[in-house]
């Protein structure tokens, strides 16, 4: 099953779905909670499956999108944060801001901190982790080449998809991530191609700072990344995870 956040009857639920059931939790996936009423899937209104404190992300951690990019491989993790208010959730819409055509789309890979995470290990890090989900790291190509830094070209409102769900059974690496843009397949790479793998990118993150739960670490995108127009509808997919899509206005 997996484990979602919606709105039900006016209200921000967490629940764990199954293909045609939502079981409610009372309380929140990360401290104490226990089941509540089920309710048929198809009346859930999925939301981003949290709401973090930031978003952390890292820059340059497949070699092919390196190459395409033009950098030199990173001895360390680049990383660099993204608001929580570019958060949206699956279906929700990528708004294109004011005076520009086109944004880009980037296909990730997001682990979801389950807990406190400060100064840890590798090792110790997989005892952090709640799960993962599908991100796009949507960015204007146009602003990041002019500022020569990534903040306002990353952080937009919509620049953050999340979702469907979380996934918390599964091992992140060697999945099958792709993009498609109106049903055409534009990235498929595997996350087994990672320069810094999941769990030492969350410990990295948590020697500079403090990881709280629900934060959100985007662990980087592989090569063949693109523009999106406005009627565009995008998707990430990621095996053993799900399918987020989101359409472009």
């Amino acid at each position: 099953m997996h484990l979602v956040r919606m709105l039900h009857e006016g209200a921000v639920r967490h629940g764990f779905a199954s293909e045609d059931s939502v079981k409610l939790i009372a309380g929140d996936p990360f401290s104490s909670w226990e089941l509540d009423d089920a309710m048929p899937f198809e009346r859930s209104r999925l939301l981003a499956p949290v709401a973090p404190s930031k978003v952390v992300c890292v820059g340059i951690n497949y070699r092919d999108h390196g190459a395409e990019m033009g950098h030199q491989l990173p001895e360390e993790p680049v990383i660099f944060l993204k608001p929580p208010t570019a958060v949206i959730g699956p279906g929700m819409d990528i708004r294109i801001p004011v005076g520009f055509e086109t944004v880009d789309y980037e296909a990730e890979l997001a682990v979801i901190i389950g807990r406190r995470t400060h100064a840890v290990t590798p090792e110790m890090a997989r005892g952090h982790v709640l799960g993962y989900t599908c991100a796009n790291d949507v960015t204007n190509r146009i602003v990041q080449r002019k500022d020569g830094q990534w903040t306002r070209a990353k952080g937009y409102d919509t620049f953050c998809p999340l979702g469907p769900w979380i996934e918390a059974e599964i091992d992140p690496d060697g999945l099958r991530i792709e993009s498609y843009v109106n049903g055409e397949l534009k990235q498929s790479a595997s996350t087994s191609d990672m320069i810094f793998k999941p769990f030492e990118l969350v410990s990295f993150i948590s020697h500079v700072m403090t990881l709280l739960p629900g934060d959100v670490v985007l662990t980087g995108t592989p090569a063949g990344i693109g523009p999106m127009r406005s009627g565009d509808t995008v998707e990430v997919r990621i095996e053993g995870v799900g399918s987020l899509v989101n359409t472009v206005v």
